[in-house]
């Protein structure tokens, strides 16, 4: 295993000096910067976190807290931890996955451990109880979602209101005047989480703006559910003629159920999701773009660069981009 000493005698200086270049403590010489980081790369050292930590009073480990909730999608919640962890990588600090649902104790217990340099937050609620305590601890955090009251904190987010906005004006423009959304699972909405009240929100007020008549109703992850939930919005709505799904779980039943109740997509029911966009590619539905990848990316950045005192933006918003696809088709005028 190559270490410090390998790359001092290698480079012809002393080891802390290659420890000032890995830590950025103490300013070095650019020509001495250089020959350094040449060993490092013909060595192929890779620095030791303890090494690092013992030098900079970090422990070079980033928290990534995702409580594994009842209604959260496992498969989209990967995406986010995959590009965290190798965001994190190419900056060489470790990830400690935080999964139980302690909220503001859990959170306040690994704080005081000191294990971790700073905080990734997800699955945030409309009025999280992990917020006030957020704001006061030591280590810096990022919440990837925003609560309702988000003075003093740094969020990145899609802009999920705009989200269900542009679901509905895709599908008014297309001649569409009765439109259905069917939502996350109802615990979602029971915790007040706030990817789902906005996109919901979002949804309802532009349904207003165009004269459209809407109906909204949560959906478990089973075909069951789907198909009573889906029937529920016919039953309130009949000429509903086009449906909004929030719901990734819920995805792979919608087609199903809808042929079930005597109804084709997109002759009979347009069908418009807010997903990732390989999930949407492979049932070729339009959607709006869910880029997991890029806001969990985003966020450690922005943490990282928090940690090395750099100024960041309170809240970044990403505004969302439709794909149309198979699944949406203009309404044929009325005879």
């Amino acid at each position: 295993m190559v270490t410090i000493a390998d790359v001092a005698r290698h480079a012809g200086v002393a080891p802390s000096t290659v420890s000032y270049v890995l830590t950025g403590k103490r300013s070095i010489s650019s020509q001495t910067r250089s020959k350094v980081r040449d060993s490092i790369r013909l060595l192929g050292y890779h620095p030791h976190a303890g090494a690092r930590a013992l030098a900079t009073n970090r422990s070079n480990v980033l928290a990534l807290v995702l409580p594994l909730r009842p209604g959260v999608y496992l498969p989209v919640l990967m995406r986010f931890v995959t590009a965290v962890v190798t965001t994190a990588r190419w900056h060489d600090m470790d990830v400690l996955l935080v999964t139980a649902d302690q909220g503001a104790q859990g959170l306040r217990r690994i704080a005081g451990s000191a294990q971790v340099d700073g905080f990734l937050v997800l699955d945030v609620e409309l009025d999280d109880d992990r917020v006030p305590l957020l704001r006061h601890l030591t280590q810096p955090s990022v919440l990837i979602g925003r609560p309702a009251a988000a003075k003093g904190l740094t969020c990145v987010d899609l802009d999920f209101e705009a989200a269900g906005a542009r679901c509905v004006d895709h599908l008014a423009d297309l001649g569409h005047r009765y439109i259905g959304f069917l939502g996350a699972p109802s615990v979602v909405y029971q915790r007040n989480t706030g990817y789902a009240q906005r996109a919901m929100a979002g949804f309802s007020s532009a349904a207003m703006r165009r004269g459209i008549a809407s109906t909204a109703l949560p959906a478990e992850d089973d075909y069951e559910s789907v198909l009573t939930s889906v029937r529920g919005l016919l039953r309130t709505q009949p000429a509903m003629t086009a449906l909004v799904v929030h719901n990734e779980a819920a995805l792979g039943w919608v087609a199903g159920g809808l042929r079930a109740l005597g109804r084709r997509v997109p002759e009979d029911v347009a069908v418009v999701a807010i997903c990732p966009d390989e999930l949407a590619e492979q049932m070729q539905l339009t959607s709006v773009q869910l880029p997991a990848e890029q806001l969990a990316r985003q966020a450690t950045e922005l943490l990282i660069a928090r940690l090395n005192g750099l100024s960041t933006a309170p809240l970044t918003l990403l505004p969302p981009k439709l794909s149309s696809r198979a699944s949406t088709s203009p309404r044929p005028p009325r005879g």
